[in-house]
């Protein structure tokens, strides 16, 4: 018994003999029976091709000379077929020539005998070839396993990237109303997520008759964890609810009252620290607005300079910093006053713009940030956050940004 029918549960290989003389073809055979092989034989290249092309072969013992297709000739044709395993391929000859040796291993042969057939030999060149066909059968079976995970792991990211898409379509309703018109004011919002859900999250509420509210948030990270505690701040930012608004306290009366802006953040970095505790932080930049006086009050945490365009197309950068939310107890913030005039507008905006990399190597910049607002000073709040993205786009040259890009635009009319 052979040592591959001794390891291996699918029984003995199976061996043909392809030669045109009986009597050779019966030796062989008779040797391979008794070490335990299973044996067909053929007395022709072209008989022998079409028993390989009905039954799994695993060996063939071919001589090299025969009428019709020669044992060279059968090889390159056996070599062709579309076969799952491999077959081990050994030459007859009395050819010791190395130009024949090599066109015989050229035909695709793995090894030759030389007529007369010694039993002991015989026995070694299939013994070598056995340990071929069995390191390949081990290579096809890790190939199933890898491709059955493949497809499970297939199916498992068809069934996330389905999930994604839905949580996609309910962040996006967290900034449903991309242009509201507060009377006095406007206000446009961008949100381009880097992935199918992302951590920015950018709004307005009214306070009062005539504040409003805007605010930009960076949650740090990236993906699902980003995105759920963007759509758990919204419901602290929200002036449907005024109980559930950071922004709001209660008054004496009963009623509700706004919080100065540095205040909010104090609040929401207790409530990042105390009560939701995640491994998470992030930056916000948060204006009040009185549309009445066009005064406005904000404060900057860790997030990116706000931007003014005045009416006249000048640029200025406002904001004092500030410390991140949810990464210092205590932390204190500080407010910061402007005055807004007719055809002014406010720009809060994600760290996404600033620093979206170039194609030369350099990032955006508020260089480049200045730079297009300038240049679109005369267009209207949506089309402004729109050419902005265009340049962010021929900046990086690429559509798909590694970062979340978002911003909330305020245009004061006064």
């Amino acid at each position: 018994m052979s040592a591959w029918e001794r390891a291996s549960p699918i029984g003995p290989l199976h061996v043909l003999v392809v030669d045109d003389s009986r009597a050779q073809r019966h030796i062989l055979s008779m040797h391979l029976r008794r070490w335990g092989y299973s044996v067909s034989e053929a007395e022709s290249g072209d008989a022998a091709l079409v028993l390989c092309k009905t039954e799994a072969v695993d060996i063939i013992i071919s001589d090299w000379m025969m009428p019709g297709l020669s044992g060279l000739e059968f090889c390159r044709v056996f070599r062709a077929l579309q076969r799952e395993s491999y077959g081990y391929f050994v030459l007859l000859t009395s050819k010791s020539e190395k130009t024949e040796i090599a066109d015989g291993l050229e035909a695709g042969a793995d090894d030759f005998l030389t007529k007369p057939v010694s039993s002991g030999e015989l026995r070694a060149r299939l013994r070598a070839g056995e340990r071929m066909l069995a390191m390949q059968a081990e290579l096809l079976a890790k190939n199933r396993v890898i491709v059955s995970t493949l497809e499970e792991l297939q199916k498992i990211y068809d069934s996330l990237d389905r999930d994604l898409m839905e949580a996609r379509k309910l962040q996006q309703t967290l900034v449903r109303d991309r242009f509201r018109d507060y009377g006095a004011a406007q206000v446009s919002l961008l949100m381009r997520n880097s992935g199918r859900v992302g951590g920015d999250l950018v709004g307005s509420f009214r306070i009062g008759s005539d504040r409003i509210a805007v605010y930009s948030i960076d949650v740090s990270g990236h993906g699902v964890a980003s995105a759920m505690m963007t759509a758990r701040l919204a419901g602290f930012l929200t002036g449907s609810t005024p109980d559930q608004n950071l922004a709001f306290q209660k008054g004496a009366d009963g009623g509700h009252e706004a919080l100065p802006p540095e205040a909010v953040a104090e609040r929401f970095n207790r409530l990042m620290l105390e009560e939701i505790q995640a491994e998470q932080y992030f930056t916000m930049a948060y204006a009040e607005v009185n549309l009445t006086l066009g005064t406005a009050r904000l404060v900057q945490a860790g997030h990116p300079h706000p931007m003014i365009v005045r009416a006249s197309g000048q640029v200025e950068k406002i904001g004092r910093g500030g410390l991140p939310i949810g990464l210092i107890p205590m932390a204190t913030y500080e407010g910061e006053d402007i005055v807004l005039s007719a055809g002014d507008r406010l720009l809060l905006m994600s760290d996404g713009m600033t620093e979206c990399p170039g194609k030369d190597g350099f990032d955006f910049g508020e260089d480049g940030l200045i730079h297009s607002l300038e240049r679109s000073r005369q267009l209207d709040g949506p089309a402004m956050l729109e050419a902005l993205v265009w340049d962010l786009i021929e900046h990086s040259g690429n559509d798909s940004f590694p970062d979340d890009v978002s911003g909330v635009l305020l245009g004061y009319s006064g």
